[in-house]
C-alpha cells in the first residue's frame, strides 16, 4: 500500500490527468474557451489552468478576476523558496548521515507521519540515494533561480493566485518527499556505508544531459526577446529540441524528475508518483502553449509535437 505521501502525489497526478483530458476534449470540439464575461464552470477551469501567453485563450473575463492574478515573473519566488527550504533540508540530512548528527524532532515527526517507519536492509544506500537526489533537486532550483534572474525575459503575462500559492507549496512538498524516502531511524550514530551504484551514475548523467538541454531551450526563448532591444512579444523558437516539440523545456523537466527516480534505484513508488504528477502537469502546460503557437502563427511547423518528440 502506498504511504500517505505517495497516495497524495498519486491523487494529484490523477487530478492533472483529468484536467488534461478535459482540455483535450474541449480543444477537439473546438468549443469556445469561455463565453463573453468569463462565467461558468468552464470559464473558471480555463482561468485556473492557463497562465502567461495562454491566458489569451480565456476570452473576455470579468474585471474583478484581475484581482486574483499576479505577474508571471513571480515564478522566481518558487525557486527562492526551493533553494532556501531544500537547502535547509539538505544541510540537516548531510549532518545526520555524515556528521553523526540528528534530524530536528519536528522533521522526525513529519517523517514518521508521511514516510516510512521501518529500516531497510539496504538503509545505507537508501540514505545516500536520498541525499544525492535532494542535492540534485537543490542544484536544479539554484539553476532555475539564476535563469529567472539573469536569463529569462518575462512578458506582462499573469498567473492565477491559486497557481502561485500551489507553486510555492509544491517546492516545499517535493523536498519533503525526498527526505521521507530515508528510513526514519537515520543511522542512530552508526557508520554510514556509502556504495555508489550504477543507477546513481546513470541518474546523474541523465540529470546533467536534461538540465543542459533545458538551459539551452530557455536561452533560445530569452534570445527571441533580446534582439537589439528587449521585446515582450512572442515569436516562434527554433533550435535544439524546439525542432521536434513546442515545449522542450517542459519535456526536459520531466526527464530531470525521471533521472531522480533512477537515482533512487527505480523501485521508489512514491517518487514515481511524483514523476507521474510532473508528466501530466507539464503535458497540460505544453498542450496550452502548442495551441497558442498553432493559433497565432500560420506558418508554425506542423511536424512539431506539443511535449514528447514523435509521441505527444
Amino acid at each position: 500500500m502506498l504511504a500517505v505521501l505517495g497516495a497524495a502525489w498519486a491523487l494529484l497526478a490523477a487530478a492533472f490527468l483529468a484536467a488534461l483530458l478535459l482540455l483535450l476534449l474541449l480543444l477537439r470540439r473546438r468549443a469556445p474557451a469561455v463565453r463573453p464575461g468569463g462565467g461558468g464552470v468552464s470559464g473558471l477551469f480555463q482561468d485556473l489552468i492557463r497562465y502567461g501567453k495562454t491566458k489569451r485563450g480565456c476570452g473576455q473575463r470579468p474585471a474583478w478576476l484581475s484581482l486574483l492574478q499576479v505577474p508571471k515573473r513571480w515564478f522566481t519566488h518558487f525557486y527562492v523558496v526551493s533553494v532556501l527550504w531544500n537547502g535547509f533540508l539538505l544541510i540537516w540530512l548531510f549532518q545526520a548521515e555524515f556528521l553523526r548528527g540528528s534530524l530536528p524532532s519536528w522533521i522526525q515527526h513529519m517523517h514518521r507521519a508521511l514516510g516510512r517507519d521501518s529500516q531497510s536492509e539496504d538503509a545505507g544506500n537508501e540514505h545516500f540515494s536520498a541525499l544525492l537526489v535532494l542535492l540534485l533537486l537543490w542544484l536544479h532550483s539554484c539553476r532555475r533561480l539564476v535563469e529567472c534572474l539573469w536569463t529569462s525575459v518575462f512578458s506582462n503575462g499573469v498567473i492565477h493566485i491559486v497557481q502561485y500559492c500551489f507553486g510555492l507549496g509544491y517546492y516545499i512538498a517535493v523536498g519533503s518527499t525526498v527526505l521521507c524516502q530515508v528510513p526514519t531511524n537515520v543511522r542512530n550514530g552508526k557508520e554510514l556505508s556509502v556504495q555508489i551504484c550504477w543507477y546513481h551514475i546513470v541518474g546523474v548523467m541523465m540529470y546533467i544531459w536534461a538540465s543542459l538541454h533545458q538551459h539551452r531551450c530557455l536561452v533560445i526563448l530569452a534570445n527571441l526577446r533580446k534582439r537589439k532591444v528587449v521585446s515582450l512579444s512572442h515569436s516562434v523558437p527554433f533550435g535544439d529540441w524546439f525542432e521536434r516539440v513546442s515545449c522542450p523545456h517542459y519535456f526536459a523537466e520531466l526527464l530531470i524528475y525521471v533521472s531522480m527516480a533512477i537515482t533512487l534505484g527505480f523501485h521508489n513508488v512514491t517518487w514515481w508518483c511524483v514523476v507521474m504528477y510532473v508528466l501530466f502537469n507539464q503535458a497540460l502546460a505544453a498542450v496550452l502553449s502548442h495551441e497558442f503557437y498553432q493559433k497565432n502563427f500560420s506558418s508554425y511547423p506542423k511536424h512539431r509535437k506539443a511535449f514528447i518528440p514523435f509521441v505527444f
